[in-house]
Parts: C-alpha cells; structure tokens; sequence
C-alpha cells in the first residue's frame, strides 16, 4: 500500500509539473493537487452511531474518511455497570457493523486501514474512555481485548483506580494501580489515550508508557483556557515520547465565537505543530458527523447522554464551517491556506496517527 500511495503521490506531481508547462492554473491546476481523496483519512476519535444510514456513511466516505475511533460505551460509569455496558457497546457495535459491511469494517490493526482504503469503506478501531470497565482486575484487559478494543483511555474527567481526570478538584496523578495498568495495556499491545486526563495523570502516563500514547480529543491550552484543553508541557512531553496529540472539534474548547471559530481551530492546529512538530499533530473531531441543527429533540438527545455534562449555555458545540460529514475537505482547504504543503496535511489528515498505531497496537 506504502508503493502505491508513492506512485499516486509522483502521478499528482508529475501531473501538476505538466499542467504548469501547459499553462493551465487556477481551478485546472487545483483538480489536479492532493486532496482527502489522496491520502489516508483518520478521525482519532469522532462519533460514528448506529443511527447512521447508508446515504450518510456514504457521504463521510465521498469526503475522503478512511478510519475513526469510536467510543463504546457511556464513560460515566463505575464497577460493575462499567463492564456491562462495555461488554454491551461492543456486541452492539459488532452487529450494526455485520449489518452495514459494504461501508464499515472492524479494524483492530493497522492492516484493516490498507483494507479500508482499498475496499472504500470506514475502518472502526473500538476505544472505552474510562478504564472503569476493569475496575481493578487486570485480566479484563485480555478479556477487552480479545473482543476487539484497542485502545484505553486512563480516566474520564473525574478520579477513577487508575489516576484523576481533568475535572478532578486535586491534581493526584497516577495511583499504584495505574502504573500497573499502564505496563498492562502496553504488554497488551493496547494503545493508551489520555484525553480527559488531568496534567499530573497525563505527564505521569506517558513518562510510564514504554510505548508511545496518544491524546486523541484536546485543544491548546495556551491558545484557549479550557480544563480539557493540555499545556504547551505536556504537548511537548508527549512529542518527545513519541506520542500523537488530536485537536478536537468541540468548539468551547477551541474558541467562545459562535461564528468563524474555525479559524481558531487552524490556530490550535498550528500552534500544536510549533510546540509538537509536524510529526506529532493529528484530529480527533468529538463530533457527531451528522449535520446538526439544535431541535429540541437534538438537545433531549444531549441531555440523555451527558447529563451534568450539558450546559446549553455553551450550545452549539459544532463549529458552523465543520457541522456535517465533510468536514475533513473544510479542514484540508482551510490548512492549505494557512500555508501547509501537502506532505505536512497527508500527516496531519491521518498519516501521524496511524503511525502511532502501528507502533502499538501493530
């Protein structure tokens, strides 16, 4: 796959070089240049539900999307009813993926997103954003990850086992039973994410981790306070570690405009290439992939899932210019007029993450 995204990379050079010979520009030039189309596509972290029809699966694949992580389960959750509604989100998963093959497929190594990109369908990697479904028994790991989970957030905004979250009123970091889980997952060949994690949980992990994590949904902090937005620190610590940090698309993460926040969503972007390097930046949207529009039934639906979470205050969460399923065309234009060549967005739009990927989970 690596040969043949080189001789389509040449074929798009070479066939820029002769447009320019030839003196065509302008919109002859620009259907000619690297695009979604070209490169691999990878939502480190975005919604993909099983409400979703054929029409709009087919749309994020006419947008160039290639593979997303997928949450499994209400992280909000505890002990027993942890597991259980882990166990649950994946048999349920598994199902509407059998029942909608001819555009999704089960991925649980690098491997599916070659398949993905040759067969033109959406590989699904499976995360928990909480480690709750373990509680303290290191076998469920195993027992996960034999149905398919592959990657593990350590906490969910709040204290659990294995360290605190970014909501947590102490700045505790890992505990003993977290450091355990941390050479667990990674023995495992589990990726670990530590988005939602505190500043002290987070830098804690990726010092622990003998491979490299990922922070796959976060902005900047030094670009806009937020308690879920990481520190030029630890953005910086997790680079050296060889680690991936996603910008998201929740917008009161990105900016308090309602209107033109995507502009500072290419700040973000940028400023976690000034402090990473091209080599360490990625997107994980957050975000519903449907077009929203903020009905009262869309809002009951909110509040179902997040409950204190919600503050319809701070609603849209979208940003106007990404709301819908071809937001990572909006994304790839919008960087390439901030400046970015086209190798720089082919590792921002996918290539990093999975490189990060294939150095985990394999």
């Amino acid at each position: 796959m690596g040969g043949e995204m080189q001789d389509r990379r040449t074929f798009i050079k070479q066939s820029l070089s002769v447009a320019a010979a030839m003196g065509l520009g302008g919109a002859a030039t620009r259907a000619l240049a690297a695009s979604t189309q070209s490169v691999l596509v990878f939502d480190a972290m975005g919604e993909i539900r099983e409400v979703y029809g054929p029409d709009l699966l087919q749309e994020m694949i006419d947008s160039g999307l290639n593979a997303i992580t997928k949450t499994m389960c209400d992280p909000k959750t505890f002990e027993l009813e942890a597991m259980d509604v882990a166990l649950e989100g994946i048999r349920s998963f598994d199902a509407w993926i059998a029942a909608n093959s001819r555009q999704v497929l089960n991925a649980t190594s690098v491997a599916d997103l070659d398949r993905a990109q040759r067969e033109k369908k959406i590989a699904v990697f499976y995360l928990i954003q909480n480690s709750t479904p373990f509680g303290k028994n290191l076998d469920r790991v195993d027992t996960f990850y034999a149905l398919g989970l592959r990657s593990v957030q350590v906490t969910y905004n709040y204290q659990n086992w294995a360290g605190a979250g970014c909501k947590e009123r102490t700045n505790a970091g890992l505990s003993e039973f977290g450091l355990q889980l941390v050479e667990k997952l990674n023995d495992t060949s589990m990726l670990i994410d530590c988005s939602h994690a505190n500043m002290a949980t987070m830098a804690d992990t990726i010092r622990a981790s003998k491979m490299p994590i990922i922070v796959s949904h976060t902005g900047c902090a030094a670009v806009h306070t937020n308690d879920r937005n990481t520190t030029d620190e630890n953005l910086k610590l997790l680079a050296d570690h060889g680690g991936v940090v996603g910008i998201d698309q929740i917008r009161t993460h990105i900016s308090p405009l309602r209107e033109g926040a995507v502009e500072h969503y290419y700040d973000h972007i940028q400023h976690a290439i000034k402090v990473c390097g091209i080599d360490h930046v990625g997107i994980g949207s957050d975000r519903d992939h449907r077009f929203i529009d903020l009905t009262p039934e869309y809002i009951a639906e909110l509040k179902a899932e997040q409950g204190a979470n919600l503050n319809e205050a701070d609603l849209p969460w979208f940003m106007v210019e990404l709301n819908g399923p071809r937001r990572m065309e909006t994304i790839w234009d919008g960087l390439r007029g901030r400046g970015l060549s086209e190798g720089e967005l082919e590792k921002i739009m996918g290539a990093n993450v999975r490189r990060v990927y294939e150095e985990t989970i394999g």
